[in-house]
């Protein structure tokens, strides 16, 4: 997929104006960015977005997170069961604290 981000009002309203025409390649809209599908069709649009609109517009090749391949167990176990914990307002830190769920500070240093 391709994520398209804009930087300006004009560069806004343009590609909303592209999701609304031509709505069969867009994936997915959050206001200033759109996840279009991976097609060349998407790609000329994102393209043309970019080249009325200069630096006002990025467009990013994405892939889809698959936590089973990126993560370790513990980590999906962790985010399960902190998740599910029965004081919603323990924060994390806390929640791991003297568990073997991995600490925050070791994730934080580790690159996916």
């Amino acid at each position: 997929m391709l994520l398209v981000v804009t930087y300006s009002a004009a560069a806004r309203t343009a590609l909303r104006n592209l999701c609304r025409r031509h709505d069969e390649v867009v994936v997915r809209r959050f206001g200033r960015a759109a996840l279009v599908d991976s097609t060349v069709y998407a790609a000329f649009l994102a393209l043309r977005l970019r080249e009325s609109h200069r630096g006002d517009v990025q467009i990013e090749r994405t892939e889809p997170f698959n936590e089973y391949v990126a993560l370790d167990a513990p980590v999906r176990e962790a985010a399960v069961a902190y998740a599910d914990r029965e004081s919603k307002s323990t924060p994390y830190t806390a929640f791991a604290a003297g568990t073997s769920h991995p600490d925050p500070d070791t994730m934080r240093g580790e690159q996916l």
